[in-house]
């Protein structure tokens, strides 16, 4: 249902907001707000996080930092942001009484102004980037904006019955939205396991289901089609671990070997050099299968040409026993093995030993190929599957995004919203 528009607009006068209702009030935020600059300790005050999902108990893996006591106070019914621009997005209305760190602004409502209808407002992806604008800093892609620049942001303010009915509005709209965006990533996660399982299935028991099994005699892979061998990697393999050049050497500007430090650099899907090496660094040719060996262990890649790599990779050059494909599609299975076993107090990581000494079932040639024909056809139908609920969610969080810029500005008018009893 398209919802109406308020009979009547006006130039705000404020770039960001264009024409809003004429019955909105344009104030300055520090109008509505003050900030409250408290320092506590987290002895006294829980410590809190400021996330892109809004304010919540610490997460485990938010960096700690030892200054305790050097935080800023917050209270349920403040609103809390980082000031970061690498940050963008991390705000809310805090439902939570605690402390957070002091990269972060606490604003507290002082008159005219629903706590409710400012997390919508202040969240809107027009108010962050208006917020950033106002931004300081000397890194061209970080910067902070502080409460000094904050506060004489312009805002769009309507009376605080219509503040209630927006917010009333969008808690249920954009409920709605993420259930459906919910309902999404489970998909996306059930598809996920049928693909792992279709893999695993086929690359450790074959393609026919009356072979005569045997015992691997190992316990995680139990039993295997008699007549396949199992090996170590290193039988079947060379393994190469990467390592990186030194800091001179590297550069943007084509001139060198293309280089790749780890998973970051050549992402899930196609690999693109990001730097170049002039140092003769350790190779992977075209067509070596890509592992990385520092977290996150296990991204897996095909070089699409010859790279250096470095620390954070190692390619993998299967010999004449065993096909590019067939162990493209084992090594989904290695990697999770070798997930298991990563350590690292500063990261997570795996040793070329460990690579080396992975288990590798080596079938007949002519049922590798078999296997993988079936696989390359099995996964593809189900990543395509991924990619549209994947691109389902990304419209889903577009339409959302749209609707709540839409209510906290005044382009729909919702002051005749009534919200629906529940069934």
């Amino acid at each position: 249902m398209k919802l109406p528009r308020y009979p009547a607009y006006k130039n705000s006068g404020v770039e960001w907001l264009g024409d809003t209702p004429s019955t909105w009030s344009i104030k300055r935020l520090g109008y509505f707000f003050d900030e409250r600059r408290e320092k506590v300790s987290v002895q006294d005050f829980q410590p809190l996080s400021v996330t892109k999902r809004g304010i919540v108990l610490q997460l485990e893996t938010a960096a700690k930092s030892d200054d305790g006591d050097n935080r800023k106070k917050v209270c349920g019914g403040d609103f809390v942001i980082n000031s970061r621009s690498d940050r963008k997005g991390s705000s809310g209305a805090s439902s939570l009484s605690g402390s957070v760190s002091l990269i972060n602004t606490v604003i507290i409502p002082k008159r005219d102004i629903d706590i409710k209808f400012a997390h919508y407002l202040f969240r809107s992806t027009s108010f962050q980037e208006e917020y950033y604008r106002y931004g300081k800093g000397i890194v061209a892609d970080l910067w902070s904006t502080n409460y000094s620049e904050m506060k004489n942001i312009s805002i769009p303010v309507p009376s605080l019955i219509e503040q209630n009915k927006i917010s009333d509005y969008l808690d249920h709209e954009t409920a709605k939205i993420d259930r459906l965006v919910a309902e999404q990533e489970k998909l996306i996660e059930l598809l996920k396991e049928k693909r792992q399982a279709v893999v695993s299935q086929a690359v450790t028991k074959g393609l026919d289901p009356n072979v005569k099994m045997k015992d691997s005699g190992v316990e995680w892979l139990g039993e295997v089609p008699e007549h396949w061998e199992v090996k170590r990697l290193k039988n079947e393999a060379l393994v190469i671990m990467g390592q990186s050049p030194s800091s001179e050497s590297y550069n943007v500007d084509g001139i060198g070997q293309p280089f790749l430090q780890g998973n970051a650099d050549f992402g899930e899907l196609n690999p693109t050099p990001r730097s170049y090496s002039t140092e003769v660094n350790k190779s992977a040719t075209e067509g070596d299968l890509l592992l990385s060996v520092r977290a996150p262990v296990g991204a897996l890649n095909i070089a699409n040409q010859a790279y250096g790599i470095g620390r954070g990779l190692c390619a993998i050059r299967p010999n004449e026993r065993v096909t590019q494909k067939f162990l493209f599609h084992s090594l989904e299975l290695i990697k999770l093995e070798l997930f298991s076993i990563a350590t690292g107090s500063t990261y997570e990581a795996v040793t070329v030993e460990q690579v080396n000494n992975s288990v590798c079932l080596v079938p007949p040639l002519i049922e590798q190929n078999k296997i993988s024909d079936y696989l390359d056809h099995e996964t593809a139908k189900l990543e395509s599957l991924i990619k549209e609920a994947t691109s389902g969610i990304a419209l889903l969080h577009e339409r959302r995004s749209v609707l709540i810029s839409d209510a906290v500005t005044g382009q729909i008018d919702l002051r005749n919203y009534q919200a629906k009893e529940a069934a």
